[in-house]
């Protein structure tokens, strides 16, 4: 059966998408549109370059995630400078590391650019720090001057999973100055909204990297830090929750994986099998009552 779907952040959590791919492909469902934020907004991007699930696990696992961490090259001698680059360059990572492997993935399935997809099979999300919106891409791209036909998929995942102080931010010249760009999902961490538009034309189904909205405990704050965690936390979520009601949940699957931090790049092989294991189980539940409608 062919549906759409719609993958949320999570960063290093993604391991666990790879679980429930594996359990939608065996029990026939077959991705025709996808969409996602961050971390899914790459498995939605392979699953649209033509990944199978068996390339997927392959590519994820040959992947050294520590390797992906690419400070500046003045930092391995002078460690604390790691930190001068957060406030001259916005972030302890370079991201370049991480936009080159997606490259060279993708360029195994021959996709460099949107052009090289099938027409409107993938939407991601990120966030326009300078000019204050959400852009979906390559939809968006005219506000910047850019022929989406031509404009990179790995830099469009680069954008969108550029996690604030993490990553560097990337920026986009439109002849007027520089976009600084950050990752979707301090805007919209889970756009189930792209495809629920009033225009579906085949069932949709969400796979969203938490609990449930009324699961998950309110946030404790009781000092600066916890503060900043809470307001991060209610930018990502606060706009998908209120759009998210009961006639959604019904078409999303949840993996609770909130012990796990997306930045937890130095996950063992252990801890990511774990993940993966987690996917299956909660597809396996989530199918068994699932009803795919339009």
């Amino acid at each position: 059966m062919e549906i759409d779907g719609v993958f949320s952040g999570g960063g290093i959590k993604a391991f666990a998408f790879v679980g429930a791919y594996q359990v939608l492909t065996e029990k026939g469902f077959t991705f025709k549109r996808v969409a996602g934020t961050s971390a899914g907004s790459i498995v939605a991007a392979f699953i649209a370059a033509g990944y199978t699930v068996k390339e997927i696990e392959k590519a994820l696992e040959e992947l050294d995630t520590k390797s992906l961490l690419d400070p500046p090259k003045y930092s391995k001698t002078l460690p604390f400078l790691k930190w001068l680059n957060l406030y001259v360059r916005l972030g302890l990572y370079k991201g370049k590391a991480l936009e080159k492997w997606l490259c060279k993935k993708l360029a195994e399935k021959d996709v460099y650019t949107f052009g090289d997809l099938p027409h409107d099979t993938l939407k991601v999300v990120a966030s326009d720090l300078t000019n204050g919106r959400m852009i979906v891409l390559p939809d968006d791209l005219h506000l910047y001057g850019k022929d989406w036909r031509e404009f990179s998929v790995a830099k469009a995942l680069r954008m969108s999973c550029g996690i604030p102080f993490f990553f560097e931010p990337v920026r986009l010249n439109n002849g007027n100055g520089d976009s600084v760009f950050v990752d979707g999902g301090v805007l919209s961490n889970f756009p189930l909204w792209i495809y629920d538009n009033g225009k579906r034309i085949r069932p949709l189904l969400g796979l969203k990297l938490s609990s449930p909205a009324a699961e998950i405990p309110p946030q404790k704050i009781n000092n600066g830090l916890n503060l900043f965690e809470a307001l991060f936390k209610a930018m990502m979520n606060a706009h998908d929750n209120r759009y998210i009601s009961r006639r959604h949940e019904k078409n999303i699957i949840f993996i609770p994986v909130e012990h796990i931090h997306a930045t937890q790049f130095d996950l063992d092989e252990e801890a990511k099998e774990h993940l993966i294991q987690l996917g299956r189980s909660k597809t396996e539940q989530f199918l068994k009552s699932w009803l795919p409608v339009v």
